[in-house]
Protein backbone atom coordinates (compact mmCIF):
# COMPACT_ATOMS: atom_id res chain seq x y z
CA UNK A 1 0.00 0.00 0.00
CA UNK A 2 1.36 3.41 -0.94
CA UNK A 3 1.61 6.35 1.43
CA UNK A 4 0.29 9.80 0.50
CA UNK A 5 2.18 12.95 1.37
CA UNK A 6 0.92 16.51 1.27
CA UNK A 7 2.53 19.74 0.02
CA UNK A 8 5.59 18.09 -1.50
CA UNK A 9 8.03 20.40 -3.37
CA UNK A 10 8.18 19.46 -7.04
CA UNK A 11 11.21 21.49 -8.13
CA UNK A 12 13.77 18.98 -6.71
CA UNK A 13 12.05 16.19 -8.65
CA UNK A 14 12.72 17.84 -12.02
CA UNK A 15 15.84 18.60 -14.05
CA UNK A 16 14.68 22.24 -14.30
CA UNK A 17 14.51 22.66 -10.50
CA UNK A 18 11.51 24.93 -10.98
CA UNK A 19 7.94 24.75 -9.70
CA UNK A 20 5.74 24.81 -6.61
CA UNK A 21 4.32 22.00 -4.49
CA UNK A 22 2.11 19.02 -5.18
CA UNK A 23 -1.08 19.15 -3.12
CA UNK A 24 -0.77 15.37 -2.77
CA UNK A 25 2.10 13.10 -3.77
CA UNK A 26 2.57 9.36 -4.12
CA UNK A 27 5.83 7.61 -5.00
CA UNK A 28 5.35 4.23 -6.66
CA UNK A 29 7.92 1.63 -7.68
CA UNK A 30 5.33 -0.98 -8.65
CA UNK A 31 3.20 -0.18 -11.73
CA UNK A 32 0.52 -2.53 -10.36
CA UNK A 33 -0.26 0.10 -7.71
CA UNK A 34 -0.91 2.69 -10.40
CA UNK A 35 -4.55 1.73 -10.91
CA UNK A 36 -5.12 1.97 -7.17
CA UNK A 37 -3.54 5.45 -7.04
CA UNK A 38 -5.62 6.68 -9.99
CA UNK A 39 -8.76 5.27 -8.40
CA UNK A 40 -7.89 7.15 -5.19
CA UNK A 41 -7.62 10.40 -7.17
CA UNK A 42 -10.96 9.82 -8.88
CA UNK A 43 -12.77 9.01 -5.63
CA UNK A 44 -11.42 12.22 -4.09
CA UNK A 45 -12.07 14.38 -7.19
CA UNK A 46 -8.38 15.10 -7.62
CA UNK A 47 -6.70 15.68 -10.98
CA UNK A 48 -3.79 13.26 -11.36
CA UNK A 49 -0.43 13.72 -13.08
CA UNK A 50 2.04 10.91 -13.75
CA UNK A 51 5.65 12.01 -13.19
CA UNK A 52 8.61 10.00 -14.43
CA UNK A 53 12.24 11.10 -14.45
CA UNK A 54 11.44 14.81 -14.23
CA UNK A 55 12.95 15.90 -17.54
CA UNK A 56 10.97 17.71 -20.24
CA UNK A 57 8.52 19.07 -17.68
CA UNK A 58 7.90 22.53 -16.22
CA UNK A 59 5.66 22.78 -13.17
CA UNK A 60 3.78 25.97 -12.36
CA UNK A 61 4.93 28.19 -9.50
CA UNK A 62 1.59 27.29 -7.91
CA UNK A 63 2.50 23.62 -8.09
CA UNK A 64 -0.08 20.98 -8.96
CA UNK A 65 -3.56 21.16 -7.40
CA UNK A 66 -4.11 17.44 -7.21
CA UNK A 67 -2.22 14.16 -6.96
CA UNK A 68 1.23 13.72 -8.47
CA UNK A 69 1.94 10.01 -8.99
CA UNK A 70 5.70 9.55 -9.22
CA UNK A 71 6.72 6.33 -11.02
CA UNK A 72 10.30 5.41 -10.14
CA UNK A 73 12.42 2.31 -10.59
CA UNK A 74 11.15 -1.00 -11.88
CA UNK A 75 12.62 -4.08 -13.39
CA UNK A 76 14.75 -4.58 -16.49
CA UNK A 77 14.97 -8.09 -17.93
CA UNK A 78 16.91 -9.50 -20.88
CA UNK A 79 15.81 -12.45 -22.99
CA UNK A 80 18.09 -13.11 -25.93
CA UNK A 81 18.23 -9.86 -27.87
CA UNK A 82 15.09 -8.45 -26.25
CA UNK A 83 14.89 -6.10 -23.30
CA UNK A 84 11.75 -5.62 -21.24
CA UNK A 85 11.78 -2.58 -18.96
CA UNK A 86 9.33 -0.93 -16.60
CA UNK A 87 8.35 2.66 -17.33
CA UNK A 88 9.92 3.96 -14.13
CA UNK A 89 13.36 2.55 -14.91
CA UNK A 90 16.06 5.05 -15.79
CA UNK A 91 16.74 5.26 -19.53
CA UNK A 92 20.48 5.21 -18.79
CA UNK A 93 20.02 1.99 -16.78
CA UNK A 94 18.30 0.39 -19.79
CA UNK A 95 21.17 1.51 -22.03
CA UNK A 96 23.75 0.14 -19.56
CA UNK A 97 21.89 -3.18 -19.42
CA UNK A 98 21.97 -3.41 -23.21
CA UNK A 99 25.71 -2.72 -23.28
CA UNK A 100 26.52 -5.28 -20.59
CA UNK A 101 24.61 -7.89 -22.61
CA UNK A 102 26.32 -6.95 -25.90
CA UNK A 103 23.08 -5.63 -27.39
CA UNK A 104 23.30 -2.69 -29.80
CA UNK A 105 20.86 -0.09 -31.03
CA UNK A 106 20.32 2.40 -28.21
CA UNK A 107 23.88 3.44 -27.29
CA UNK A 108 23.48 6.80 -29.07
CA UNK A 109 20.71 7.67 -26.60
CA UNK A 110 23.25 7.73 -23.78
CA UNK A 111 22.95 10.75 -21.53
CA UNK A 112 19.34 11.60 -22.34
CA UNK A 113 17.88 12.32 -18.91
CA UNK A 114 14.69 10.85 -17.52
CA UNK A 115 12.82 7.59 -17.30
CA UNK A 116 12.41 4.84 -19.86
CA UNK A 117 8.65 5.44 -19.99
CA UNK A 118 9.19 9.14 -20.63
CA UNK A 119 11.63 8.31 -23.43
CA UNK A 120 9.04 6.04 -25.07
CA UNK A 121 6.28 8.62 -24.64
CA UNK A 122 8.32 11.35 -26.34
CA UNK A 123 10.13 9.04 -28.78
CA UNK A 124 13.41 10.34 -27.41
CA UNK A 125 16.23 10.56 -29.89
CA UNK A 126 19.70 11.91 -30.54
CA UNK A 127 22.41 11.69 -33.20
CA UNK A 128 20.15 9.95 -35.71
CA UNK A 129 18.70 7.31 -33.36
CA UNK A 130 15.24 7.19 -31.73
CA UNK A 131 13.82 4.84 -29.13
CA UNK A 132 10.93 4.06 -31.49
CA UNK A 133 13.38 2.55 -33.98
CA UNK A 134 13.96 -0.51 -31.78
CA UNK A 135 10.70 -0.74 -29.85
CA UNK A 136 8.39 -3.69 -30.50
CA UNK A 137 5.63 -3.45 -27.92
CA UNK A 138 4.28 -1.07 -25.27
CA UNK A 139 2.02 -1.98 -22.39
CA UNK A 140 -0.13 0.94 -21.18
CA UNK A 141 -3.08 1.53 -18.90
CA UNK A 142 -6.12 3.54 -19.94
CA UNK A 143 -6.88 5.81 -16.97
CA UNK A 144 -10.54 6.12 -17.95
CA UNK A 145 -11.25 2.38 -17.93
CA UNK A 146 -8.41 0.90 -15.90
CA UNK A 147 -7.75 -1.55 -18.72
CA UNK A 148 -4.20 -2.59 -19.61
CA UNK A 149 -3.61 -2.62 -23.37
CA UNK A 150 -0.65 -3.82 -25.42
CA UNK A 151 0.32 -1.81 -28.49
CA UNK A 152 2.52 -2.95 -31.36
CA UNK A 153 5.16 -0.63 -32.77
CA UNK A 154 2.84 0.38 -35.63
CA UNK A 155 0.04 1.14 -33.18
CA UNK A 156 2.31 3.47 -31.17
CA UNK A 157 2.30 6.05 -34.03
CA UNK A 158 5.86 7.17 -33.42
CA UNK A 159 6.96 10.41 -35.04
CA UNK A 160 9.43 13.19 -34.36
CA UNK A 161 9.28 13.54 -30.55
CA UNK A 162 5.75 12.19 -30.75
CA UNK A 163 3.74 9.05 -30.06
CA UNK A 164 0.23 7.84 -29.44
CA UNK A 165 0.87 8.18 -25.71
CA UNK A 166 1.93 11.80 -25.93
CA UNK A 167 -1.24 12.67 -27.82
CA UNK A 168 -3.55 10.80 -25.42
CA UNK A 169 -3.07 11.75 -21.78
CA UNK A 170 -5.39 8.94 -20.72
CA UNK A 171 -2.75 6.36 -21.67
CA UNK A 172 -0.06 5.71 -19.07
CA UNK A 173 2.92 3.64 -20.16
CA UNK A 174 3.65 0.73 -17.83
CA UNK A 175 6.46 -1.04 -19.70
CA UNK A 176 7.92 -1.62 -23.15
CA UNK A 177 9.97 -4.16 -25.08
CA UNK A 178 13.00 -3.46 -27.27
CA UNK A 179 14.47 -5.63 -30.01
CA UNK A 180 18.22 -4.99 -30.28
CA UNK A 181 21.17 -6.22 -32.32
CA UNK A 182 22.81 -9.35 -30.95
CA UNK A 183 26.51 -9.98 -30.40
CA UNK A 184 27.53 -6.34 -30.51
CA UNK A 185 31.04 -5.65 -29.31
CA UNK A 186 30.75 -4.36 -25.73
CA UNK A 187 33.90 -2.27 -26.00
CA UNK A 188 32.55 -0.63 -29.17
CA UNK A 189 29.20 0.05 -27.48
CA UNK A 190 31.09 1.63 -24.58
CA UNK A 191 33.14 3.73 -27.00
CA UNK A 192 30.05 4.98 -28.84
CA UNK A 193 28.29 5.79 -25.58
CA UNK A 194 31.34 7.65 -24.29
CA UNK A 195 31.66 9.60 -27.54
CA UNK A 196 27.94 10.42 -27.41
CA UNK A 197 28.30 11.78 -23.88
CA UNK A 198 31.31 13.83 -25.01
CA UNK A 199 29.28 15.34 -27.85
CA UNK A 200 26.39 16.14 -25.52
CA UNK A 201 28.74 17.82 -23.05
CA UNK A 202 30.38 19.80 -25.86
CA UNK A 203 26.98 21.12 -26.90
CA UNK A 204 26.08 22.07 -23.35
CA UNK A 205 27.07 21.16 -19.76
CA UNK A 206 24.78 18.26 -18.90
CA UNK A 207 24.51 19.22 -15.22
CA UNK A 208 22.84 22.54 -16.06
CA UNK A 209 19.41 23.13 -14.55
CA UNK A 210 17.21 22.82 -17.61
CA UNK A 211 14.83 20.49 -19.39
CA UNK A 212 17.12 19.76 -22.32
CA UNK A 213 15.96 21.00 -25.71
CA UNK A 214 13.05 23.33 -25.01
CA UNK A 215 11.57 23.56 -28.53
CA UNK A 216 11.19 20.98 -31.27
CA UNK A 217 13.02 21.55 -34.53
CA UNK A 218 10.40 22.96 -36.94
CA UNK A 219 9.79 22.20 -40.60
CA UNK A 220 10.89 25.31 -42.52
CA UNK A 221 9.71 25.97 -46.09
CA UNK A 222 11.88 29.05 -46.65
CA UNK A 223 14.69 27.77 -48.88
CA UNK A 224 16.79 30.88 -48.28
CA UNK A 225 16.95 30.03 -44.56
CA UNK A 226 18.10 26.51 -45.38
CA UNK A 227 20.84 27.88 -47.60
CA UNK A 228 21.91 30.34 -44.91
CA UNK A 229 21.98 27.56 -42.31
CA UNK A 230 24.11 25.37 -44.57
CA UNK A 231 26.53 28.24 -45.26
CA UNK A 232 26.69 29.10 -41.58
CA UNK A 233 27.36 25.62 -40.21
CA UNK A 234 28.68 23.78 -43.24
CA UNK A 235 26.16 20.94 -42.88
CA UNK A 236 23.02 20.05 -44.80
CA UNK A 237 19.62 20.44 -43.11
CA UNK A 238 17.59 17.25 -42.65
CA UNK A 239 13.94 16.38 -43.31
CA UNK A 240 13.10 20.02 -44.18
CA UNK A 241 13.76 20.93 -40.53
CA UNK A 242 16.07 23.56 -39.08
CA UNK A 243 17.43 23.44 -35.51
CA UNK A 244 15.37 25.55 -33.15
CA UNK A 245 18.59 26.71 -31.47
CA UNK A 246 19.92 28.13 -34.74
CA UNK A 247 16.65 29.99 -35.35
CA UNK A 248 16.69 31.42 -31.81
CA UNK A 249 20.25 32.59 -32.36
CA UNK A 250 19.23 34.02 -35.75
CA UNK A 251 16.82 36.45 -34.06
CA UNK A 252 19.50 37.56 -31.60
CA UNK A 253 18.29 35.94 -28.40
CA UNK A 254 21.38 33.93 -27.43
CA UNK A 255 22.13 34.80 -23.80
CA UNK A 256 18.85 36.69 -23.24
CA UNK A 257 17.86 36.65 -19.59
CA UNK A 258 14.55 37.24 -17.81
CA UNK A 259 14.66 36.93 -14.04
CA UNK A 260 16.47 33.72 -13.20
CA UNK A 261 15.88 32.16 -16.62
CA UNK A 262 18.36 32.53 -19.46
CA UNK A 263 18.77 31.32 -23.03
CA UNK A 264 22.02 29.39 -23.07
CA UNK A 265 25.06 31.09 -24.55
CA UNK A 266 26.28 27.71 -25.73
CA UNK A 267 23.08 26.08 -27.04
CA UNK A 268 20.22 28.57 -27.60
CA UNK A 269 17.56 25.85 -27.51
CA UNK A 270 18.40 25.31 -23.84
CA UNK A 271 16.49 27.57 -21.45
CA UNK A 272 18.39 27.54 -18.18
CA UNK A 273 17.57 28.10 -14.55
CA UNK A 274 20.58 30.21 -13.62
CA UNK A 275 19.40 31.74 -10.36
CA UNK A 276 16.27 30.52 -8.62
CA UNK A 277 14.17 30.95 -11.77
CA UNK A 278 10.43 30.92 -11.40
CA UNK A 279 8.15 29.13 -13.84
CA UNK A 280 6.87 32.60 -14.75
CA UNK A 281 10.43 33.60 -15.76
CA UNK A 282 10.73 30.54 -18.00
CA UNK A 283 7.29 30.97 -19.57
CA UNK A 284 7.94 34.66 -20.25
CA UNK A 285 11.28 33.89 -21.86
CA UNK A 286 9.78 31.08 -23.95
CA UNK A 287 6.97 33.39 -25.09
CA UNK A 288 9.53 36.00 -26.16
CA UNK A 289 11.37 33.35 -28.20
CA UNK A 290 8.19 32.19 -29.94
CA UNK A 291 7.09 35.74 -30.70
CA UNK A 292 10.45 36.85 -32.14
CA UNK A 293 10.87 33.73 -34.29
CA UNK A 294 7.28 34.00 -35.54
CA UNK A 295 7.43 37.73 -36.27
CA UNK A 296 10.90 37.84 -37.84
CA UNK A 297 11.08 34.45 -39.57
CA UNK A 298 7.40 33.49 -39.90
CA UNK A 299 8.09 30.20 -38.16
CA UNK A 300 6.07 28.81 -35.29
CA UNK A 301 8.05 27.02 -32.61
CA UNK A 302 6.41 24.30 -30.54
CA UNK A 303 7.55 23.38 -27.06
CA UNK A 304 9.03 19.95 -26.47
CA UNK A 305 8.71 20.65 -22.75
CA UNK A 306 5.37 19.87 -21.11
CA UNK A 307 3.73 22.59 -19.00
CA UNK A 308 1.95 21.23 -15.91
CA UNK A 309 -0.33 23.06 -13.48
CA UNK A 310 -0.75 26.23 -15.54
Amino acid sequence: MFSIRRNVPLAPLTTFHVGGKAQYYIRLSCPLELAEAIEYAEKNNLPAYILGGGSNVLFSDNGFPGLVIHLVGGGITVTGNRIHAAAGASLDDVIDTARKNSLGGIEKLSGIPGSFGGAVRGNAGAFGAEIGDVLTRVKAMDKTTGMVIEYTKAECHFGYRASRFKKDDNLVILSADLLLSENADESELRRVAKETLRKREAKHPQKAKCAGSFFMNPVVKDESLHREFERDLGIVSKDEKLPAGWLIDHVGLRGKKIGGAMISEKHPNYLLNVGHASAEDVITLASLVKTRVRDELRIRLQEEVQYVGF
